[in-house]
């Protein structure tokens, strides 16, 4: 499967941002999706997973409550919608896939999609 993230920008503390990741190959739904990011100077970090169905979630602490993944496998996609965003949530935000596990090296990567957020 091949990803594509999509969405990233700047924007003030406590705004919101929607990142997108959008799939292509076959078969999307047999994937557990997830979202990554990787800040300056720092090891790239798990954010949030979702399951086969999306009836599944699981997220970070330090996003628990602001963030909501989310997929439709009808459009093979992948959303992370980002609201009351702190400055440190600023890095590069990544799409990840695998068939069995996500949270912990993933087997594909899609290009990252910056997120900056100013205090």
């Amino acid at each position: 499967v091949q990803l594509q993230a999509s969405g990233g920008g700047l924007v003030q503390a406590g705004g919101f941002l929607r990142l997108s990741c959008a799939a292509s190959g076959r078969a999307f739904s047999t994937y557990i999706m997830g979202w990554f990011r990787q800040a300056p100077g720092k090891e790239r970090e798990f954010v949030a997973s979702i399951s086969w169905s999306g009836g599944s979630t699981f997220y970070a602490d330090s996003v628990k409550g602001r963030f909501t993944i989310s997929r439709d496998n009808d459009k093979n996609t992948v959303a992370l919608q980002m609201n009351s965003l702190k400055p440190e949530d600023t890095a590069v935000y990544y799409c990840a896939a695998d068939r069995r596990v996500v949270t912990t090296s993933p087997t594909y990567w899609g290009p990252g999609t910056l997120v900056t957020v100013s205090s």
